[in-house]
Formats: structure tokens, sequence, C-alpha cells
């Protein structure tokens, strides 16, 4: 089943069905956080339309690339546009932010993929983001703080210097705190610390929603049992296809096997099996690290050799297989 005539979740085709037949989809914008972080604002009318909080796409750059997912971290039914922000960790995202920017285009963009967040009636909510996952947490502080809810960001990074979209986040939350490992800015410690801090001077916290790496959500699960507050995690394990055919993307929650592309990727926190996610996310670490030196030793070929036309700026390299969603 090719990219462009998927199913989505509910048996109907995707927004990614709708790619103009000029060649892809045009990148508009272009905003770099760090050396390895970058922010793409995709023109995607039908996509735009159609997402909600929690969901994500799955990318193809070009003819030759693997198909990554990756969670939305905004959109815009007026502009017509998504939000995409993007950790430069292995080969594709790597080829991503050397190669993408304004005015370039992706092959391929299909989605809104996986169940929506589910926004409850909860009066006080508590919205984590860790590293990269402060992007697509985004969208559920908005969609709470919409619904009437009392919302109490919390988002941690490595240091200052990395820091993202605070003043974005300051118009969706009645509160925000930020933690910076190092203590250069914020709350010393990890985004744990925020939690307790919130929940210290909150008693009536009605549910708290975490996305980042797998132990950063852990961690918040963890801290929250005891208090007996529900917890929501965004689940990233490896994914293929994105529709629940494959079966890569599958995780244990309560003892029960789930596919995170279709039946999450939000789950609750307190029931999720998270040796299981972490030990299957390094499952193909071997096959990855292989991929990002065969495209980094193409990159470097390119450089030595004479450019001849448009081909020669993408790496000939063989696509990798399999990615995990990512957020963090």
């Amino acid at each position: 089943m090719s990219e462009r005539n998927q199913l989505g979740p509910e048996g109907g085709r995707t927004a990614g069905d709708e790619a103009p037949a000029y060649g892809g989809f045009e990148i508009v914008a272009r905003e770099d956080f760090s050396d390895q972080t970058f922010r793409l604002d995709i023109r995607h009318p039908l996509l735009a339309k159609a997402a909600q909080p929690g969901q994500f796409v799955i990318v193809i750059v070009h003819e030759h690339g693997e198909r990554i997912p990756l969670t939305l971290a905004d959109f815009d039914p007026v502009a017509g546009t998504i939000t995409l922000v993007i950790q430069a960790v292995g080969k594709t995202t790597a080829e991503m932010q050397r190669n993408c920017h304004a005015g370039s285009r992706l092959l391929g963009v299909v989605g809104p993929m996986g169940a929506p967040s589910r926004v409850t009636d909860a009066k006080k909510v508590v919205c984590v983001g860790g590293g990269l996952g402060v992007a697509p947490v985004f969208p559920q502080a908005r969609a709470f703080k919409d619904n009437g809810a009392y919302v109490i960001g919390v988002v941690g990074f490595k240091n200052k210097d990395l820091i993202f979209w605070e003043d974005k986040f300051k118009t969706a939350c009645d509160e925000f705190i930020v933690c910076t490992d190092d203590g250069s800015a914020g709350i010393k410690g990890l985004v744990t610390e925020g939690v307790r801090a919130a929940m210290a001077r909150h008693a009536d916290i009605d549910e708290v929603v975490a996305i980042g790496p797998p132990v950063m959500m852990r961690a918040c699960a963890e801290a929250t049992r005891t208090e007996g507050i529900k917890t929501v995690v965004s689940l990233n394990p490896v994914m293929v296809d994105g529709t629940g055919m494959c079966g890569g993307c599958r995780v244990k929650v309560g003892g029960k096997i789930m596919f995170a592309c279709v039946d999450g990727p939000d789950f609750d926190g307190h029931q999720v099996d998270f040796d299981d996610l972490m030990n299957r996310l390094k499952r193909y670490a071997e096959e990855e690290s292989l991929a990002m030196e065969r495209w980094s030793e193409s990159c470097r070929q390119s450089r030595l050799t004479p450019a001849s036309g448009p081909e020669s700026r993408l790496p000939a390299v063989e696509p990798t297989p399999l990615a995990g969603r990512q957020d963090a």
C-alpha cells in the first residue's frame, strides 16, 4: 500500500492522500533552536484542519527515504500549516536538518495518525514535557486551557540555551515551571522536581500529562502514583506503517498487548510496562548506528565530489527500515 493511499485510524483515507501533484509538501518556515533541534512549518491545509492534540504524522523526505513518525507540535487550520519540532539524532533526522529549509519540499506527509488525546473535563491539569517532548505537549496544554482547565506547564531541558517556546507556553498555562539539569534556569533538576513542586502547591490536581523520553515519563508516573493522580503518557515505540498492520509498535499496558499507532499513543502511565518499551527501543540500535555511519560517509564523499546537478545534493544511501516516533 502506498504512503498516499493509507487508511486512517477510522478506516478512511488520511489527509496525506491529497499530496500536490507538483512534488510534495512545501516547507514554509524553519527555525533552529539549537545545533540539533529545529522547527519546520509545512503547508498541508487538509491535515492542519483535521489534526488534533496527541496525533502524529509519518514523513518521507524523498523517494529513497524511510518512513519516520513525528508527533505534531502544532497546527494552524487558518494558515493551513502543521508544525514539527525535530531533533537530529539519527540518519533521517540528520538528513532533514541538512536539507530541509524554507522553500524545499517533503515527498510525503501522511496523517493525522493515532487516536487524539482525550481532553477531559479535568479542572486542574499538569502538562509535562521533557526535552523534545516539550513541543508535542503544547497542543494538549492549549486544548485543556480552551476547555476551561487550570493548566500548570512543566518543561525540562539540559540547560537554559536549549529552552524554546517559553512565551508560547505561557499563553496556554496559568502557571509555568522550567527545570534545567544544571540549574541555569528555573528549578535545578529533572521535570519530576517541577511535578512535585506543583503537587505540593496544589492538592486538587486532577490529571498529569507527560511526554518525553521513556525514563522521564516513568519517573513522572511514579511521582504521581502514591497520590493516585491520573497520569497519561505518550509512547514512542518503533513504528513502520502507523496503521496497526505491522505490529512493530506493540507495547504492554496493564499486562495486555496494545499498538501505539492505533490504540494510542496515549496510555495510562501507571499501567505501562516501561522496561519492555525501553528494551524494544534498543532492539535496532546497531542498524540505526550503521545507517548513520553510511549517511555520514556519503555526505563526506559528496563534499569531495563536484556537484553535477540538483540530484547530487541528495546522499545515495540505503534507508533504514524502522524508526521510533520522535518525542524526545
